[in-house]
């Protein structure tokens, strides 16, 4: 039966070189990192600030931690968690441990002691591979309470000559540590490198990672990302953004995040071409890193580019080899881009995708300019990519699509999407619905076939009936000329049930009363939906990814009101 979204209205935007179905993975994401190598042994796999490695010697050391993880019976199945930033040694643990048939467990290295070990316990790792610094602030204290048998441990200067930590900002309170009970990453490698081991046979039905979500909505979830899904999307960014020998991928993203796995390190690995590293994000290192290596492309949140466009000595640097700018992972401001437009001359092309799609579902066409949804004033966030089928369902009952022009909840089903929650089967068919996953996004598609993020069905704020979509407050606060960062959540409310609040913080220099930014709202905005609070903040809290913590922010403004009532 012929419906808008069978008819697929979005393939006549796609450009000449995408074609409407990609062929699927013939292997596994290991597989293909070693087709690289073959190719392209003596070529930059890793720029880490002023080293390169190449593939062929990213290869050998994956080789050799192999063999450690051999030597500890690590095999098909068993589970090697990496809680790290961006190091080489996150490429090196996780092509080792895949060798082994391993599943990688990417830890986000901002959590602290409980949360670290939940991760461990609910995906049972063997083996934790982690810097030192976080050993020893973190997991030393947790590697007793579970399954833990070997920890591995790293310095973010290991792979380094000599002197250079001095020379690098980040890199400056970098001292090695040793610990009891643990091994040393680069020794146990540099002893093992040139033994091989028969490779464990790995298929693209593998699950390549657990990859866990944020945990909005309770405890944080392991989506069994397998590698076809991987190498999939790996391949979707390949084509779309048609990424070749002369191109360069800049590791803006965090690698323990899906953006980093597949925008990063796995389209890096399947074309064969160079990744940047530089430990973690910050922009005086990025925009010196940029100049040194030239790369060409990157994807990262909203947030990074922001700080990159207001850092002061950003002019002072030559951006131009970034020709391939993406975002994803929050609905962008139309002022936002415009901003860095005039700014850099670099378009910000929009990009959706989730933990459970393996990253994009949806992309701007490279090279073309999102349009704008003339009644809720959202920057579209795409169309769907090859092999990807994409409809939008009633918020109420996602048996029933809803029509162009209308508002449902985005349900997509593909080779990207992940093969469900570990050891979770409740959780997973719950995310399900005759076989579409359930983004639980607020979105609409216009009669060509763009899609356009409204916003998340947890994130609405009800206002005296009314239905405010925080995104919606956001977009008007960001034409604001003082405003760096805004986040908009609903709080309780005697009368309205609950009122709109916004959190703002200004750019420097810029001095803006509340009553100023209310009514500067009021006179672009509903009378239902403009702030009737505004909260300034030196900054927003965030994810590790550069998403705004809206649920702190609304939980933080809940119960100060809850103690208010109570008063």
């Amino acid at each position: 039966m012929s419906s808008p979204y069978t008819d697929k209205p979005w393939l006549a935007s796609y450009a000449p070189y995408v074609p409407q179905e990609l062929p699927l993975p013939r292997m596994s994401m290991i597989g293909y990192f070693e087709e690289s190598v073959k190719r392209y042994p003596y070529r930059a796999a890793v720029h880490y600030f002023e080293r390169s490695i190449s593939y062929k010697d990213l290869d050998g050391m994956a080789e050799a931690f192999a063999v450690l993880l051999a030597e500890w019976g690590v095999g098909k199945g068993d589970r090697v968690a990496v809680y790290m930033q961006n190091n080489p040694q996150f490429l090196i643990a996780q092509y080792g441990a895949w060798k082994r048939g391993a599943i990688i467990v990417p830890l986000n290295p901002m959590l602290k002691e409980k949360e670290l070990e939940y991760h461990l316990n609910d995906s049972g790792a063997k083996v934790l591979v982690c810097l030192e610094s976080l050993y020893a602030v973190v997991a030393e204290e947790v590697v007793a309470k579970t399954k833990v048998e070997h920890v591995v441990t790293t310095n973010e200067v290991d792979l380094l000559p000599k002197g250079m930590k001095e020379t690098v900002s980040l890199l400056k309170n970098s001292d090695k540590q040793r610990f009891a009970d643990t091994t040393d990453m680069m020794e146990s490698v540099q002893k093992r490198l040139n033994r091989r081991l028969p490779r464990e046979k790995v298929t693209p039905e593998d699950v390549a990672y657990l990859v866990y979500t944020s945990g909005t909505t309770g405890l944080p979830k392991g989506a069994m990302s397998l590698h076809k899904n991987i190498v999939f999307n790996a391949e979707v960014y390949r084509t779309w953004m048609q990424l070749g020998d002369e191109d360069c991928v800049l590791g803006m993203a965090p690698l323990f995040h899906i953006t980093g796995i597949v925008g990063h390190i796995a389209v890096a690995g399947l074309a064969g071409i160079p990744l940047v590293l530089f430990h973690r994000f910050d922009v005086k290192e990025m925009l010196r890193l940029v100049e040194k290596w030239r790369p060409t492309f990157t994807v990262g949140s909203i947030t990074a580019y922001i700080a990159l466009m207001n850092h002061p000595d950003v002019e002072k640097h030559d951006l131009s080899s970034l020709k391939k700018c993406y975002s994803g992972g929050a609905p962008i401001a139309p002022s936002i881009t415009e901003q860095f437009m005039e700014k850099f001359g670099i378009y910000i092309h929009n990009i959706y995708g989730l933990t459970e799609s393996n990253s994009p579902t949806l992309v701007v066409p490279f090279g073309a300019r999102a349009p704008v949804d003339p009644e809720s004033g959202a920057l579209s966030v795409g169309i769907p990519v090859p092999n990807c089928e994409a409809k939008l369902v009633d918020l109420a009952d996602p048996s029933k699509e809803v029509a162009p022009r209308e508002t449902g909840e985005f349900a997509v089903r593909g080779p990207m999407i992940f093969a469900g929650y570990w050891e979770k089967p409740a959780e997973t068919e719950k995310a399900f619905h005759d076989g579409w996953f359930l983004t639980g996004d607020v979105v609409k598609m216009d009669e060509k076939g763009w899609f356009y993020v409204v916003d998340r069905k947890k994130d609405m704020i009800i206002a005296s009936g009314f239905k405010v979509w925080p995104r919606d407050v956001e977009d008007v606060l960001y034409k604001h000329p003082a405003v760096k960062e805004a986040a908009v959540v609903g709080v309780p409310h005697p009368y309205r049930g609950e009122t709109v609040r916004a959190y703002v913080s200004l750019k420097e220099g810029f001095e803006v009363t509340e009553e100023e930014m209310i009514q500067f709202c009021k006179e672009r905005i509903a009378d239902y939906k403009y702030p009737r609070e505004v909260v300034f903040l030196k900054e927003l809290p965030k994810t590790a990814t550069g998403k705004f913590l809206r649920r702190q922010l609304r939980d933080q403004a809940r119960e100060a009101a809850l103690k208010q009532q109570d008063a």
